[in-house]
């Protein structure tokens, strides 16, 4: 039925990590068994699959992951959208089942970036400029005033210039961003990092670019996660055990950047975060104040703290005084980034999409252990893609 509403049945992921003795297929056909396995159901049952990934992205990973999982003779999307691959992936099997054409599909989201992460590519003349700096040559050196596409130099820049229009933000708030989500890795087995730092740790560790230090960088890593949609109509003729562990999808959306002023030089960060945030609470009809818990898409501290403002998470301008209040830490009024976010539980990035909505859906069912957001009955998943686009996912718990 087109516009039928759709459902988490089934997700997993992988620990995030280094995985040299494994391949993409490897990891992708780990992630989607058990994300099938975990809604009680087989490739049999899918009629659609999509397979994100970036460097991988001219292999055809979802064929390929067909040879490993089955090969049914279904329909196979291959995406690539930046950090928003993974999101991507799970929005298209969401719209096939929206528009009637699937019952049931599989979304999976896969990475291999070894040491090398953003240099992939790269010249031997740029490795040698680059990787000597980073955790494993996660990020790049530091970077120029203006202008720069580099990552740590564009999110340094964003969140410098929250602090500039805003008062209360300043290095401290930053790296309280990291104190927080190296903490909440802690109690999450899947994350690639899973150590505590002090915020002087933090504050004096190699300047990336600032204000972020190192332990405010994402790592780069492997892994996969999955996860298996499937229709309400389908949804109610498979057992109750398993419609009751089902979470809804409450609003899907994706964006990408609209033209602004002064876009062209310095990539804007905010526009397309706060366009796909706005969209999801209409669609939803759930508003900031309604979430239990968010995922959002920290690779630098710089940019949870200002998606803290564009997610409408705190008053507009508000950011610095949202995370010194203790508001977003797990024990606080809107937990942000529980699973240690992309800072310690890791970025493969076409993973990472799928990633977020697998936790928030582990939260809803109740089963995320340690890390366990009591009473969590929504959840909000958000990703962002430099340059390319933003996804945002609201989930609700089943009533």
């Amino acid at each position: 039925m087109s516009g039928e509403t759709v459902w988490v049945l089934g997700a997993s992921m992988t620990r995030f990590g280094r995985y040299p003795e494994l391949d993409t297929v490897d990891l992708a056909a780990q992630a989607s068994l058990e994300a099938m396995s975990d809604g009680g159901v087989t490739i049999h049952d899918m009629d659609v699959l999509a397979a994100g990934t970036l460097y991988q992205a001219s292999t055809g990973m979802g064929q390929r992951l067909q040879k490993q999982i089955g090969q049914t003779g279904i329909p196979v999307y291959n995406v690539s959208n930046a950090c928003a691959t993974g999101a991507t992936a799970l929005r298209t099997v969401y719209l096939s089942i929206r528009a009637g054409e699937a019952d049931m599909g599989l979304a999976v989201g896969v990475e291999q970036m070894g040491k090398m992460g953003l240099l992939a590519g790269a010249s031997k003349e740029e490795r040698r400029v680059y990787e000597p700096s980073g955790r494993y040559g996660a990020v790049m050196g530091v970077d120029g005033v203006l202008g720069t596409e580099t990552m740590p130099g564009v999110f340094a820049q964003a969140g410098m210039q929250y602090a500039y229009e805003n008062d209360g933000v300043g290095f401290e708030q930053f790296a309280r961003v990291a104190f927080k989500n190296h903490q909440h890795s802690t109690l999450n087995p899947l994350a690639q990092y899973q150590k505590e730092f002090s915020m002087e740790e933090i504050m004096e560790a190699p300047l990336q670019s600032y204000p972020n230090t190192l332990l405010m960088c994402c790592p780069t890593g492997d892994g996969a996660a999955a996860v298996v949609l499937v229709s309400e109509e389908r949804l109610r003729s498979l057992p109750t055990e398993v419609q009751r562990r089902a979470v809804k999808v409450s609003a899907s959306v994706l964006t990408s950047d609209p033209y602004v002023e002064g876009g062209q030089v310095q990539p804007d960060v905010n526009t397309l975060t706060r366009n796909a945030a706005t969209k999801a609470y209409e669609l939803s009809g759930i508003g900031p104040e309604d979430l239990d818990l968010v995922e959002l898409h920290d690779c630098f501290a710089t940019a949870e703290l200002i998606h803290y403002d564009n997610l409408g998470l705190c008053e507009r301008g508000g950011a610095g005084d949202f995370i010194d209040s203790g508001a977003p830490f797990r024990d606080g009024t809107m937990p942000v980034n529980v699973s240690g976010g992309l800072i310690s539980k890791g970025h493969p990035i076409g993973a990472t999409g799928v990633a977020n909505v697998f936790e928030v859906t582990t939260h809803l069912r109740g089963e995320a252990g340690d890390r366990q957001i009591e009473g969590a009955k929504v959840g909000l998943a958000h990703v962002i893609g430099l340059g390319s686009s933003c996804g945002v996912h609201i989930l609700e718990k089943a009533a």
